[in-house]
């Protein structure tokens, strides 16, 4: 093989083209309306109305949809360059993956051309109910009913945890929902459903008092007898939990790309700071001490960032061993994310802790990587699993 014939280990032009275009916007659009929308808890409607009009609110859409096609390394990418200014803002293109991936992979056609084309079109954003208060890590023990009632199916139950949920602008109007429609068969009687927030019967509990991505809301979803038509069942009845944890091999991908890009952020913020504020009578980052940290923080982001891109080709390729790359990549990004930004904090040292400073909100805002699609307790179990059976490639 000749030197021209290796294949670089690089991104293409085109994405590259796309990281820069939603950094551009970010730093124009996103970055200057964070810190306000962490302070008031708020949604952060300017990041959603710059990510709508340049069509990254939900680029995994395919064009036959409306959507901007892209493939799974370009929706990484957008959300890793949101989420280095601002995590909650990127819960929306990552929310709207997760909630309509299901639809895209299993839905029947009229189901995706009527709501993938809603969520192209920017007419609702789409959200994900599987946990409930008594079903999280253990999704199987689910509750939530959905009884046939000739042509409709009727839901009753309660999902917790659910982002971008709630009655406000914003909020998703558009909802995947996981229910039991056989409790005799535990996962392969559970089947899922497309519920909208305007159906009767579906209401919303208080947002969430939490540490971080306070800008997302997260909310408790409410189906008191909520009455759907029964072509809103995604995919054959008894199938909704296998299109769950097919859903979330994708996705939990986009959580590693949030977890790179707040680390990245942290850095950014770490090296700036370091080269300029002064102790001693040098620059901090002159101390060689100071250079191990930052050296430290860099590489282990570099890592993750292409273990996040690794995992994302497995996901356009739909590679056997994606569920082991995408819990790996969740997995070791999210740790990453905790790491530096915790050290980011330490680098800019009292600043870090205060609210003059992005660092500390990073901090806050790093945490739920390591908690959310799976904490990273279950992606251990789930990688050792795929170990075990002997799926891992061998490169």
């Amino acid at each position: 093989m000749s030197d021209s014939d290796v294949p670089l280990f690089a991104l293409s032009e085109e994405h590259q083209a796309i990281r820069e275009a939603v950094r551009d916007l970010c730093e124009a659009k996103v970055a200057p309306h964070a810190a306000d929308v962490d302070e008031q808890a708020r949604f952060p409607q300017e990041a959603a109305a710059a990510l709508l009009a340049a069509d990254f609110h939900a680029p995994h859409v395919p064009e036959e949809y409306g959507g901007a096609g892209a493939d799974a390394l370009a929706t990484v990418l957008v959300i890793e360059e949101v989420a280095r200014v601002d995590v909650s803002a990127s819960l929306i293109p990552a929310v709207n993956k997760l909630g309509s991936l299901p639809v895209q992979l299993a839905g029947s056609e009229e189901l995706k051309k009527h709501y993938l084309g809603a969520l192209a079109r920017g007419e609702g954003g789409f959200s994900y109910c599987l946990s409930e208060p008594d079903a999280g890590s253990d999704a199987v023990s689910m509750k939530t009913r959905a009884v046939r009632d000739g042509d409709h199916w009727v839901l009753d139950g309660v999902k917790r945890w659910i982002t971008n949920a709630g009655p406000d602008a914003g909020e998703s109007e558009y909802y995947t929902v996981m229910a039991v429609t056989d409790p005799e068969k535990r996962s392969k009687g559970i089947s899922a459903f497309v519920v909208e927030r305007s159906d009767e019967g579906v209401s919303f509990g208080a947002k969430e008092k939490k540490l971080g991505i306070k800008g997302s809301p997260t909310r408790e979803v409410y189906l008191d007898h909520v009455r759907i038509p029964a072509d809103r069942m995604i995919g054959e009845e008894g199938t909704g939990f296998e299109t769950a944890m097919r859903t979330l091999d994708h996705t939990r991908i986009t959580i590693a790309a949030q977890a790179v890009g707040v680390a990245q952020g942290a850095l950014d913020h770490a090296l700036q700071y370091a080269q300029e504020r002064e102790q001693f009578g040098k620059h901090l980052a002159e101390f060689q001490g100071l250079q191990f940290m930052l050296a430290d923080m860099g590489m282990k982001v570099e890592a993750a960032r292409q273990l996040t891109y690794a995992a994302a080709g497995r996901s356009e390729r739909g590679d056997s061993d994606l569920t082991f790359f995408g819990a790996a990549a969740k997995c070791f990004a999210s740790d990453v994310a905790m790491e530096v930004t915790t050290n980011a904090v330490q680098v800019l040292g009292g600043y870090g802790f205060t609210r003059d400073y992005p660092v500390e909100r990073m901090m806050r805002d790093a945490k739920i990587t390591q908690i959310y699609e799976g904490t990273n307790q279950v992606q251990r179990i789930v990688m050792a699993r795929q170990l075990l059976a002997g799926v891992q490639s061998q490169l």
